[in-house]
């Protein structure tokens, strides 16, 4: 809860792709919140007591809201899906002006990579922001379990996490009401 509330205000992708491993972490523990408390919240030694029961509530809201959105064993809550219809907007908003003729351009040297990632989606195919963020947690998960990570893929994910780095900057600045009434 607390990294996710930094991580929300200061990168985006970085806040989606956590509460997208909170989701899994979750499931892993088959939405137990005393599993949840003994073996996560409790380890938090320097927390206080308030701190303590705000993120034991996080996790039962989060649990709660998973059960109630059917997302229990797949798929993300609608609060996850909001953000990544947020960034999906922003990005038409920035192709479509000028001014972020750099943001197009990094767009364009990572659409044939989205191309290829979505052509092995098969029936799953996402939008293009998403995609994006599955190549990125994909990697995350492979680099979790200690898997071999191909030159080829890595290359595609720099170019990916550059793409996703500047929409995710771009986003703080609209967010903070700063994008279109400046130039960047």
């Amino acid at each position: 809860m607390f990294i996710a509330s930094e991580k929300k205000r200061d990168n985006i992708a970085e806040y989606l792709l956590y509460m997208w491993q909170i989701e899994d972490m979750i499931r892993a523990y088959d939405l137990d919140l005393d599993r949840i408390n003994a073996e996560i919240i409790s380890k938090y030694t320097n927390l206080t007591d308030e701190q303590r029961k705000q993120l034991y509530e996080w996790y039962e809201s989060l649990i709660d809201m998973m059960r109630r959105e059917g997302v229990e064993k797949q798929g993300h809550l609608q609060l996850n899906k909001n953000v990544i219809i947020a960034l999906d907007d922003l990005h038409r908003r920035l192709l479509a002006d000028e001014k972020f003729a750099k943001y197009s351009a990094e767009f364009y040297r990572t659409l044939p990579y989205i191309v290829e990632l979505r052509a092995k989606a098969g029936d799953q195919k996402t939008g293009e922001i998403e995609t994006c963020l599955n190549a990125l947690y994909g990697i995350l998960m492979l680099r979790l379990k200690g898997k071999e990570i191909t030159k080829e893929t890595m290359d595609a994910i720099r170019q990916i996490s550059s793409f996703i780095a500047m929409l995710s900057y771009y986003y703080k600045k609209d967010y903070n009401n700063e994008l279109f009434n400046h130039e960047d």
